[in-house]
Parts: C-alpha cells; structure tokens; sequence
C-alpha cells in the first residue's frame, strides 16, 4: 500500500524558518519540527532502504539522527559571511558505505519550497579523485555515453556543465582536447541532479518515484564507483 511520508506542513514550516532564521523562533518551534520534519523523514529513510537495496546494496539508509542520512539542521556559519542558524531546506543523503562524509559518492534528496530536486554523484571530491574519474572518461568514452548520454538518464537527469564555478577553463593537459566529451573532461564536481515537484513529494507512494529516478541514474552511479575503485 503507497504511504504518504511528507505533507506540505514540511514547507510551511520551512518558510516560516526563512522568515524568523533566529535561536528564540526556533526554540519555540523545534518540537513543531520534530514532528514535522524530523520523524517523517527519518520515517522515510527507514522505508526507503528496502528500495535502495534493489538498486545497489553498497548505499546505506541510516535513520541515525546524528551522522546518519538525515543532514542536521544546522548550519556551519564559520566559515561563511551569512550567520542564520539554520538552514531552510532538508536534506537526506543516501552516502557509500564506503563514504565518511558528503563528499563521498551518493544519492541525495533535497526539500525546499520551490526547489525540490533528487542528486547523484559526488560533490566537490579531491583532487586525485577527480582525476581519476577524468581519465575514465577519457578511456572509456562509450561506457560514459551509455551511463550519461542516453534517453533514459537526460529524460530525468541533467549534469550542470554551466554552474558557475564547476568547470575548469580548458581540458587538463593531460588529456587530448578532441575526445567525444571534451566539456565533461572539464567538470570538477561529477553530480547531476533531477526535479521534482512539491505535489510528488507529498504524494503516497513518493518513495516509490524517488526509487524509480536513482534507477535511471544507475549506470552513472556505477560509472562514476568502478573510477575510483569502490563497488556499486
């Protein structure tokens, strides 16, 4: 039977956080997200494990509520000129089991009102990594034209090769500039992303939607784990 995880509650309260970013607002709500936002999504992430097993089993769903799939609502603000407290989205992050941090290769879920999207891939990795998955592009132009170039996987999903910031200016050197897939030889962060809309998310059966679209990008995912050498 199709159950319903998310309701527009979790937007509403999302918006009112945007509006009253502040330690008193969020003390005086943060039962309202706990049961709001918390518990369905932990809720989620329990339900959603089944499924991640069918695509690959070497991704975990953890329903821990520190340092599991479920991303703290609190932002780091030591580094950063914007100083809110808390961040006005949610997000879920299916991570290798392999993966110690965000910057490990995995499936990602993020809420927001008006930007709800489903991400794959891996997020900024070091530059070795990078390098790596580089020159399997480079060597294997047809399996990478499989995992991404497809209807399949553009119907849903798309690679930002425009995101400020996530290509380089040239080809590495390293690498012939007429390779079929020059612009991909350029990227930085190897993520692609894919819509979805509020009415999906708060839809019965959004685990099983969800589930279908990590599908169409498993060839991706599994290009991107055989490059660095971890199994999908």
């Amino acid at each position: 039977m199709a159950k319903r995880h998310f309701t527009k509650g979790v937007f509403d309260f999302l918006k009112e956080l945007e509006a009253n970013n502040n330690k008193s607002w969020w003390e005086a709500n943060r039962d309202r997200y706990i049961e709001v936002i918390r518990e369905p999504a932990l809720d989620f992430v329990e339900d959603f494990g089944e499924r991640l097993k069918k695509i690959t089993p070497h991704y975990v769903a953890d329903t821990r509520t520190n340092g599991g799939s479920l991303m703290r609502p609190y932002r780091d603000v030591r580094f950063s000129r914007d100083k809110t407290p808390y961040k006005t989205n949610v997000g879920i992050h299916f991570r290798h089991e392999g993966g110690k941090d965000v910057h490990a290769p995995g499936f990602y879920l993020h809420l927001e009102p008006g930007q709800n999207f489903a991400g794959v891939g891996l997020w900024g990795p070091e530059t070795a990594i990078a390098r790596q998955i580089r020159q399997a592009i480079y060597d294997n132009p047809a399996d990478w034209k499989k995992a991404t170039k497809t209807k399949g996987f553009v119907g849903s999903w798309s690679i930002d090769l425009d995101h400020e910031g996530n290509t380089l200016k040239r080809v590495p050197k390293e690498f012939d500039g007429d390779h079929p897939y020059p612009d991909d030889l350029r990227l930085k962060s190897f993520t692609a992303g894919a819509r979805l809309t509020q009415q999906l998310v708060t839809s019965e059966g959004f685990d099983t939607a969800l589930a279908r679209e990590y599908r169409k990008a498993a060839a991706y995912m599994k290009f991107l784990n055989d490059a660095i050498g971890v199994p999908f």
